[in-house]
């Protein structure tokens, strides 16, 4: 299974993206913060978390914690 995709300015999004834009991308900030935005609006608001709430949330992805 293919990873993440790196854009030129080190943004990253899956490669599960179809291309249809409704896609979040993430990046690691230079404070080593992991960074979110919305790939529709690239110039627009980001979401920040530090490694230790990246991972938690990524475990609970992994453990479908957030499945409705």
């Amino acid at each position: 299974m293919p990873g993440p995709a790196a854009t030129s300015d080190g943004w990253r999004k899956s490669s599960f993206s179809q291309g249809a834009g409704e896609c979040v991308e993430f990046a690691r900030a230079a404070s080593g913060e992991i960074l979110i935005r919305d790939s529709k609006n690239p110039g627009g608001p980001m979401l920040s978390f530090t490694t230790g709430e990246w991972r938690a949330f990524l475990a609970g992805v992994r453990n479908s914690e957030f499945e409705v």
